[in-house]
């Protein structure tokens, strides 16, 4: 779950008395510090979040979630597991289970033909956040989209190592996913490099972005959250393990 923390501490009446470079190089290992505890502690929070889903009953109910013509399966369409993440391309936890997570799946499950997987994006952080998305999008009409999906996600978890050593103040809308980017990255896939700029200039997905907001608002009744699973219409935040143990319990069935 992204959630954006900033801990300004001021040191008492002898802080004068120390250097302006060794204050400011304690603010920003300060910044760092808490950064990489809050992604360190990814695994337990979502495995929290989880275990309260399983103690609710609404929560237990499966959700019917859309799935458009234009929606991109990876794996075995008749796969009896369907797995759809919600994700932002800058929020910090998506790129952490795109690194962590996500590979683990597709060996174990998209592989071998067990699930298959969905990804829908829901652009919520900002400009960059859309501008990434509307990208995609456009990779999506040439056979690309999961190629571009990764392109950007190392990206960002390059720019997330950054700021957890304290390179930088944030990996959100840093100027690095703009259009140069998104044009060096459709080149480096053989993309037509024109059509692909010409659908991205013309924000041609933006309805669909909106659409994915809105659907997504609705099944997280409003709390958004990234990254957030539906296995089978079933709502999971969590491990690697919570998602396995989820998608054993379908496969049983």
């Amino acid at each position: 779950m992204e959630n954006d923390t900033q801990n300004n501490q001021n040191d008492d009446q002898k802080s004068w008395l120390l250097p302006a470079s060794i204050l400011t190089a304690a603010v920003i290992i300060a910044v760092s510090v808490i950064y990489s505890t809050g992604l360190k502690n990814y695994d337990s929070q979502k495995t929290n979040l989880a275990d309260s889903a399983k103690n609710s009953e609404s929560n237990q109910e499966i959700q019917k979630v859309s799935i458009s013509s234009s929606d991109v399966v990876l794996g075995n369409p008749d796969a009896a597991v369907t797995i759809i993440e919600f994700g932002d391309y800058q929020c910090p936890f998506c790129a952490k289970f795109f690194k962590e997570v996500q590979g683990k799946i597709t060996d174990n499950y998209v592989k071998t033909g067990k699930a298959k997987m969905i990804y829908k994006e829901l652009a919520f952080l900002g400009s960059e956040s859309e501008a990434a998305a509307l990208a995609a999008g456009c990779a999506r009409e040439q056979g690309k989209f999961w190629q571009f999906h990764d392109a950007i996600f190392e990206t960002e978890w390059n720019e997330v190592e950054k700021v957890m050593t304290g390179i930088l103040k944030t990996n959100e809308n840093n100027g690095n996913l703009n259009r140069k980017f998104f044009e060096k990255t459709a080149i480096d896939l053989k993309m037509d490099t024109s059509i692909f700029l010409q659908c991205f200039d013309a924000q041609k997905y933006k309805n669909e972005i909106t659409e994915n907001y809105n659907q997504a608002s609705k099944l997280m009744n409003g709390k958004i959250s990234t990254p957030t699973l539906f296995i089978n219409g079933q709502m999971i935040q969590g491990s690697y393990n919570d998602i396995a143990q989820l998608i054993d319990t379908f496969l049983k069935k």
